[in-house]
């Protein structure tokens, strides 16, 4: 067995106390779990079919009720009503409607942290590696043994390195970043390896843009998207908590199964086509493609900072005659902050409507579904056939200056020109 470790092997043969490599199958206590309103009923129906009477630590424990924020119907109101009923009897953390979506909660009330071993009933549990996070998503029954016995089983992923080079271009942000990966990895290109992302321009991202990065390295197939802790991380984490915590770098030598290295100085921004997310072209092989709808938010591109950045060059504009401009807050938090700013004035003077916190316009329950033939472009994570509610519409994905500026014209439109 091999010295060197990568970040995952060293966070795993800490929580064992003996060394692990990957390849290596093992039952692990988990620090953190959560889960949301699509996914935690059939948890909680599966921790009460197999006769669990008992949390193993409920402050460990978190609900979201995010996807359907407030509920858009009788149906899915009983599942809302089923959770709370669950949370109040077992006494769990649990986050209601207008909270926010789960992947901007966890980390911003100081439940994930640095070094520790989170699972969470979504996909883009990924999200929480910006800040040296072993971050997974589970299926609900994985959640529900979870709960009950406070372990989970894992086999330990291999890694994969991508440094990223150079220097950072006017109007190229994270997202940018992120698709291009995507393209050049594919959309199966990584599939249950830990990706350790690094370099001068990781280095260079605030801590926010980082999660942007790690949220989509699911969509390359990724078990989970880690970077190291950084004096930048390390304070953002403390702003949030009191807890101790420990984090890990990985060491020299420590083995790979591929390494990649992008030189980004010359990128531009990245679209991602319809219907896949590996589907990228530079914006410049796509401008002038009519849009009807734009989408601001998701736990991709919801934070403050992207709100800052779209509000920048929609302030004292109008959206074009025939969009619709949809922003969703990542968070209360971030509402609240947007509001103290002047962001969400500048956004609805532009002709934004601005809902409820929640992951509703980008998973097609409410909120924004778009219509037969519609072309929208969004900040979300995924472009499948229906994601947004309807199979008939086309999504194309970009940064939130992207959807700005797309917005303004009713077309999609390099951002750069109103940076």
């Amino acid at each position: 067995m091999s010295t060197c470790k990568t970040i995952s092997e060293k966070i795993f043969s800490d929580h064992l106390g003996r060394d692990v490599e990957a390849g290596e199958i093992v039952i692990v206590d988990v620090d953190f779990m959560m889960g949301q309103d699509g996914t935690t009923p059939l948890a909680i129906k599966t921790f009460e079919n197999v006769g669990a009477n008992k949390i193993s630590n409920p402050e460990k424990v978190a609900f979201v009720i995010d996807h359907n924020a407030p509920s858009p119907s009788e149906k899915v109101s009983a599942l809302h009503k089923l959770m709370r009923d669950f949370s109040n009897k077992y006494n769990t953390n649990f986050y209601d409607i207008g909270e926010g979506i789960c992947h901007q909660l966890i980390p911003e009330k100081g439940h994930a942290l640095p070094g520790q071993i989170v699972i969470g009933a979504d996909s883009h549990t990924c999200t929480y590696g910006a800040i040296n996070c072993f971050s997974t998503g589970v299926g609900s029954t994985d959640l529900a043994i979870a709960m009950a016995s406070g372990k989970l089983w894992f086999k330990i992923p291999e890694s994969i390195k991508i440094i990223l080079e150079g220097s950072l271009p006017t109007g190229v942000f994270s997202k940018d970043l992120a698709l291009y990966i995507i393209k050049n990895l594919s959309a199966n290109g990584a599939t249950y390896k830990a990706v350790e992302f690094e370099g001068p321009i990781i280095d260079s991202l605030s801590v926010e843009a980082r999660f942007t990065i790690s949220n989509m390295s699911v969509e390359m197939g990724a078990k989970v998207g880690l970077m190291r802790l950084d004096k930048k991380a390390e304070n953002w984490v403390k702003e949030r908590t009191n807890s101790q915590f420990k984090s890990y770098e990985p060491d020299e030598g420590a083995k790979y199964e591929k390494i990649y290295k992008f030189d980004v100085s010359n990128l531009e921004p990245q679209i991602a086509k319809p219907h896949t997310v590996d589907n990228v072209s530079p914006i410049t092989e796509v401008e002038g493609i009519p849009i009807q709808q734009g989408l601001l938010g998701t736990c991709t591109n919801g934070r403050i900072e992207d709100l800052r950045i779209a509000a920048s060059i929609l302030k004292d504009k109008k959206i074009h005659k025939n969009v619709r401009l949809i922003v969703a807050p990542a968070s209360k938090d971030t509402l609240l902050k947007a509001m103290n700013e002047g962001i969400i004035q500048s956004l609805i003077q532009a002709g934004a409507t601005v809902v409820a916190p929640g992951c509703g316009p980008c998973v097609g329950t409410h909120n924004g579904v778009p219509s037969d033939g519609e072309n929208v472009i969004s900040t979300a994570n995924r472009n499948f056939k229906g994601r947004m509610g309807n199979n008939k519409a086309f999504i194309y994905l970009g940064s939130p200056a992207t959807v700005a500026a797309s917005c303004i014209e009713g077309k999609i439109t390099d951002p750069r020109k109103y940076l």
